[in-house]
């Protein structure tokens, strides 16, 4: 019978030249807008100035107000036009907000001589008008200069006495200890942050709409959602139900096929030497992972009671760069039990063992340089000890981006030696499988793509529009791009290995995924653009791109679930079973963190009102920790589980699937209340104001919530230790099987 059209596509051939074709499509398209890059972002003015020709800042204050933001790692603490951390205010909108209510008392005077509090509504009404007149008609962003109004020159100067009284002296209500921070640096930030407000608040020439696009909602000036984000967001939800059925219907009529052979799973009877040498890294991956539980819970304490510390004073260990290295930690965890994978499968698959087996030692030693060098640089650039260095050796301060950049060119290098060693054995061998080209290329492209958030290598970009559009390069296409191909090749060839799908279908099934994943995550990098500089258009982009990538793989995953039961249940049993636990829950938890939350947040319409709060929560740590977290876990027993079989060793379940169990109910749990914490701040932001849905006062309904998380928390971290206890027992304490 001839095959279908549906047929051809859907097959492993067609499969990968539409995998090709979309790729193609999606990075000329991403490299056009790059290129047409600078013609949109909002411009550095190079002076602003009061009506009298008095000069409040220039150019060279914003940039150098940039740097001092990013060497004290502000971005850590709160949001500048919704960007970094959810706790403290968003600078941008406290310093609109600021402006907004002074030019209320400022014009109630001047056309009433009387202060705001008593005007009558229509009184109310014309001062109003006035007031969007000074915003909109009055003040101008434009390279050449800013002229504000005498009401908005002196809001300015109101503004910078407060930012200098905040950082220099501190506020220990919002965990904000000072004493850090000079009167004089504070000046400069001061002018940065003004600047975005210029951002979120002035017109973009030839339109109605800011250079923010309306971001954020501020009823004193009338600003609010405009009906394109309700647009985009209801043909995004259209066509994810279109496509979620689609996808689903695809991969069961055609991705997997009862009749193919599965293959014998892995006998390990000995490891190489560059293989055992992998075991010292997996004691150094666990416990930098409980650390990171550990400073999790620390953050959570603060974020629950700001006043009081927790432990350590918090003058030692201040919030924002507890927060840098809680992202950091995450990180690099999670690289080095991928580096950890890629050097024990590559053996595998070329049966053969590295030339210079000695290089793995060199790789171990370059990482554990580069992690305490990083984050011993992070924690002294943030707390001032770095100021003539801070940019070489001390905290970057882009939020996921804060090692400096002697850190970061050692980083590039350590992760171009792993994709060397990995490519020298995998691209001799025999077995010319498209899921180990995979694997290959996608860690070429994690090595490489870092390279985007070092631009410029040797100073700051002076744009905060343009530095921001490069860092989501990183993060963004990392997390949803190049290490979802990985995990996907990961995932497919592991399934394989193990004997629990067949070849032919976990290649179709991880062509199929990499088509998805491809499709959307490359112009999916949009819905980070929205509100921070850049032009309209990324709204329809990013608006149209949505999460359907982890649905086969979790197809997969049952089907590989159901044949590890039947192994399982067989006389030989089965030897990977907590290998395969880690994998599946990372499937899992990659379509509920990355797929639905994701979908939660993603939309236009509920980012634009949900942006830096809570909500932001269950989607990132949900899917870092399940998506790629788990992954890494796994590899880290796959090391383990094949030390035991090569030495005859013990080897029990029991701690493994306790850790599993606190973890995964754990982070699912943890989702509760930060969704109904952040359902709370949409809400208000929307019937009152960003600025208030951003500020304590208006967690006081939902404190009880974030208080709560100690249980989903304390979950976590048990199941963590549980974790660390257990692999350093099985790899350094485990006795000879008697068997």
């Amino acid at each position: 019978m001839k095959d279908s059209f549906l047929d051809r596509i859907m097959s492993r051939k067609g499969l990968y030249v539409g995998f090709w074709v979309i790729a193609i499509i999606m990075v000329t398209a991403l490299v056009i807008f790059t290129a047409n890059l600078m013609k949109e972002v909002p411009p550095i003015p190079n002076e602003v100035k009061s009506p009298s020709g008095e000069v409040l800042y220039t150019y060279n204050d914003i940039v150098q107000g940039k740097g001092y933001f990013q060497e004290f790692d502000l971005m850590d603490y709160g949001t500048i036009l919704g960007m970094g951390a959810y706790f403290g205010p968003d600078f941008s909108t406290e310093f609109l907000h600021k402006r907004a209510e002074y030019l209320y008392e400022y014009y109630s005077k001047e056309l009433f001589n009387k202060p705001k509090a008593e005007l009558t509504k229509i009184e109310l009404a014309s001062v109003k008008e006035r007031v969007k007149q000074d915003f909109r008609d009055e003040t101008k962003l434009k390279k050449e200069g800013v002229v504000y109004t005498d009401a908005s020159a002196n809001a300015f100067i109101k503004n910078r006495e407060y930012l200098i009284n905040f950082l220099v002296n501190g506020d220990k209500t919002r965990a904000w200890r000072g004493k850090v921070i000079t009167k004089a640096e504070a000046e400069k930030i001061a002018a940065f942050i003004d600047w975005s407000q210029l951002v979120q608040s002035t017109l973009r020439p030839g339109t109605n709409r800011t250079w923010s696009n309306d971001w954020p909602s501020e009823p004193l000036i009338d600003q609010r959602s405009s009906w394109i984000n309700h647009f985009y967001s209801l043909w995004e939800f259209l066509l994810l139900w279109a496509f979620t059925i689609l996808v689903i219907f695809l991969a069961y009529e055609y991705l997997l096929k009862k009749d193919e052979p599965l293959e014998k799973p892995l006998e390990i009877t000995s490891l190489y030497p560059s293989q055992k040498k992998l075991l010292k890294y997996v004691p150094v991956v666990v416990l930098l992972f409980f650390i990171q539980l550990m400073i999790g819970g620390y953050l959570a304490h603060l974020s629950a009671d700001p006043v009081n510390d927790f432990v350590f004073s918090q003058s030692l260990l201040p919030f924002n760069v507890m927060r840098a290295m809680h992202l950091n930690i995450a990180i690099l965890w999670v690289a080095i039990g991928w580096l950890v994978g890629g050097l024990l499968v590559a053996p595998l698959v070329a049966k053969k063992d590295l030339k210079f087996p000695w290089l793995v030692d060199v790789l171990w030693l370059a990482l554990l340089v580069v992690g305490v060098g990083g984050i011993v640089g992070i924690y002294l650039g943030a707390t001032g000890h770095l100021r003539d260095a801070w940019f070489w050796l001390g905290n970057e301060g882009r939020e996921f981006l804060n090692l400096s950049r002697i850190w970061d060119i050692a980083l590039v290098l350590g992760l171009v030696l792993w994709f060397l060693m990995v490519f020298s054995l995998i691209r001799k061998t025999k077995e010319n499988s498209v899921m180990l080209g995979v694997i290959i290329w996608s860690a070429f492209g994690i090595a490489t793509l870092y390279i985007a958030g070092m631009i410029p290598i040797t100073k700051i970009m002076p744009n905060f529009t343009i530095g921001d559009y490069f860092r989501w390069w990183v993060v963004h296409l990392w997390v949803e791009l190049t290490f979802e191909l990985f995990a996907a090749g990961v995932l497919a060839y592991l399934s394989v290995a193990l004997g629990l799908v067949s070849r032919k279908s976990a290649e179709r099934i991880m062509l199929f995924e990499i088509f998805l994943v491809m499709m959307t995550g490359v112009l999916g990098v949009g819905h980070h653009y929205w509100w921070q500089g850049l032009d309209q258009y990324w709204i329809a982009i990013g608006g149209l791109f949505s999460a359907l990538e982890p649905l086969p793989l979790v197809i997969m995953m049952i089907e590989a679930w159901k044949n590890q039961r039947e192994r399982a249940a067989s006389p030989e049993g089965f030897k990977f079973t907590v290998t395969f636990m880690w994998l599946a829950g990372s499937a899992f938890l990659n379509w509920l963190g990355a797929g639905f939350f994701g979908m939660v947040i993603n939309t236009p319409t509920i980012d634009y009102y949900a942006h830096g709060t809570y909500l932001i929560m269950p989607h990132a740590h949900v899917a870092l920790l399940g998506a790629f977290g788990y992954i890494s876990i796994a590899f880290l027993y796959l090391t383990a589980r094949s030390n035991a079989l090569a030495n005859g060793l013990e080897w029990n379940d029991t701690l493994s699937k306790w850790g599993f169990w606190l973890l995964t109910i754990g982070v699912v749990l943890f989702a509760v209340p930060t969704i109904i914490i952040g359902f709370k701040q949409a809400q208000l932001a929307h019937d009152v104001s960003y600025y208030f849905a951003r500020t304590r006062e208006a967690l006081g309904p939902v404190m009880g919530w974030v208080k709560i998380r100690i249980i989903p928390d304390s979950m976590m971290i048990i199941g963590g230790g549980l974790v660390l206890i257990d692999l350093v027992k099985k790899i350094y304490l485990t006795k000879k099987s008697e068997g």
